[in-house]
């Protein structure tokens, strides 16, 4: 246990507690020399305490390089004997005031040295002072006391220190061995209490799970690691924090029966989580409640697979029955447009009755149109997978629209922002260059006054990510929650399949989709495809049509496809 004790920590105290003992002393001293008519050699005096002083600086500079605390705690102790014993004499030996100074040298040498030091420097501190009376009782130096006892006297003075030497030693040596044990104890303690303080944090930070502390007031005290991932914020950023501010919905309460809730949380980048929360109190035992706790996990991935799957429910349904009808109807369909031909071929037709044929011949297109769509939209696809550069392919996309924009007056223009030269990836060329069209289209007619269509290209991660954004009239939220399925256009004349068959085309790619508009400021459908690698080569040179059914995909393909804003919130 003594090997625990800090002597270091001593040292540093006793140099301190000796310059202040110093120069009280020498204050004191010199005040009485002046004032009392006193034998005291002041210059002498005046030496000896510089001479300690010299030597307490010389302990200063020697404990900050040297580590043998122990020898240090000898040399200084011996030190201070002799010097005490010289301030003794000079100041009157047996009228001296400061033989006090033995005893706490004393006390200070059996807390720095083994117990036994403090009966060696008990029996020092004896020989020395006996010495001092004895040389100045004989004349062998000179004394600068005021009083001449008898020897008998003189002899029962040294003999009364000794035994007030052995027993402060004796009481001392007792007092340092329970202040060891004591400090022994705390340090085990500390220690402990240390290991269990982080036991506790570790299984705190390393649980999967996000967890907040609050007071009682509701204002945020802890955060774990995974809670700051899944809020993305540092702790700094939360702590302090009212904790209803961070969520979108009211929180769970204790005490009632919504113990448990699901939260909508918005990030830094306007994307929307979703997050179960659970709360309970915080107590000590025998102390009342404390705060709070808030446990949550994100629960974002899981609600948009939900909505994917149910998405894909609805699509393969509106497939099926759009093939259906669509063979029903085209059947007719030809039959009419055969019979208005040749009602148009009629020369006595007035005017007015042709007319009405034309509109019935343009209406029959528009219809065989909307079926020519159904069943591209139903019926299997062929695919040719290669590997493609994206960045020609859009431009050859942005290129043609450029020229028809300008042939149009429309007043739109366009805006590349491309931060890579090249985008290789895997993909059908041609199916990739539908979706650029068909994002293009709808930016276009959502920006029937003109505007800005800006197209950017960037990797994102292991994705080629693909910007289409617009200046129009944007969407609501329940507009894009249902962007890319059938039959929700928004636009006159359109059929609504348009970006369905882009999320199926994204689909067969593996890739992702999904659209961000608020009412006002213009949307921004993204599409991200995965980027070529050296592994997929191989694949590439073996590739050839694949025949994809009407959901484009198996379901453990589309739970890791394309996912719209929706998804994100």
């Amino acid at each position: 246990m003594h090997s625990m004790f800090n002597e270091r920590l001593w040292l540093a105290w006793l140099v301190k507690a000796r310059i202040i003992i110093l120069t009280f002393l020498l204050g004191i001293e010199l005040a009485i020399a002046r004032l009392t008519l006193s034998p005291l050699p002041v210059r002498l005096f005046i030496t000896s305490i510089l001479l300690w002083y010299a030597f307490a600086l010389f302990y200063v500079v020697l404990l900050s390089f040297w580590e043998e605390h122990r020898i240090q705690s000898l040399l200084q102790v011996l030190t201070d004997l002799a010097l005490v014993t010289l301030v003794v004499y000079i100041t009157g030996g047996v009228d001296s005031s400061l033989n006090f100074l033995y005893p706490l040298i004393i006390i200070v040498s059996s807390i720095l040295l083994p117990r036994s030091w403090s009966y060696l420097t008990a029996a020092l501190a004896f020989i020395l002072y006996g010495t001092v009376l004895e040389l100045t009782y004989f004349g062998i130096v000179p004394s600068y006391s005021t009083t001449h006892p008898e020897l008998a006297a003189l002899q029962a003075i040294i003999f009364v220190n000794l035994f007030a030497y052995l027993a402060v030693a004796y009481l001392a040596g007792l007092l340092a061995a329970k202040l060891r044990q004591v400090d022994v104890k705390l340090k085990h303690t500390r220690g402990a209490l240390q290991n269990l303080q982080a036991v506790h944090e570790n299984i705190i930070q390393s649980i999967s799970g996000g967890l907040i502390t609050t007071g009682l007031d509701g204002h945020i005290t802890l955060v774990n690691t995974a809670g700051q991932k899944l809020l993305e914020h540092s702790e700094d950023d939360l702590l302090g924090q009212p904790v209803h501010r961070l969520f979108l919905d009211p929180l769970p309460q204790v005490g009632s029966e919504r113990i448990h809730a699901e939260v909508r949380f918005v990030t830094a980048n306007s994307f929307r989580k979703t997050f179960r929360v659970m709360v309970s109190t915080l107590t000590v035992p025998e102390r009342e409640t404390l705060g709070y706790v808030y446990t949550f996990d994100d629960l974002t991935e899981i609600r948009r697979l939900e909505r994917d799957l149910r998405m894909q429910d609805r699509l393969a349904a509106v497939g099926r029955l759009a093939a259906a009808i669509a063979h029903e109807i085209r059947n007719p369909l030809t039959s009419i447009a055969g019979s208005v031909s040749m009602l148009s071929a009629i020369t006595d037709l007035s005017k007015e009755h042709r007319q009405l044929l034309s509109i019935v011949t343009r209406e029959s297109e528009r219809l065989n149109g909307i079926i020519t769509d159904f069943l591209a939209y139903s019926r299997g696809k062929q695919y040719q997978f290669s590997r493609v550069d994206l960045v020609p392919l859009l431009e050859d996309t942005l290129t043609l629209l450029e020229h028809r924009l300008l042939a149009e007056k429309s007043g739109i223009r366009i805006e590349r922002h491309y931060a890579v030269r090249e985008a290789w990836t895997l993909a059908d060329g041609d199916k990739i260059k539908q979706v650029f069209w068909n994002f293009s289209e709808n930016a276009i007619r959502a920006m029937r006054n003109g505007g800005t269509l800006s197209v950017s290209v960037e990797a994102a991660g292991d994705d080629w990510q693909i910007n289409f954004a617009d200046t129009g009239s944007g969407m609501n939220p329940q507009t894009i929650e249902k962007i890319f399925e059938p039959l929700q256009s928004e636009f006159e004349g359109g059929t609504g399949l348009g970006l369905a068959i882009v999320y199926q085309i994204v689909q067969a790619h593996e890739g992702k989709v999904w659209a961000r508009s608020k009412p006002g400021q213009g949307s921004v459908f993204v599409l991200r495809l995965r980027c070529m690698t050296a592994g997929s080569a191989s694949k590439t040179a073996g590739s050839g049509a694949i025949s994809l059914g009407h959901s484009g995909s198996s379901r453990s393909t589309a739970a890791a496809v394309a996912m719209g804003e929706r998804a994100h919130g």
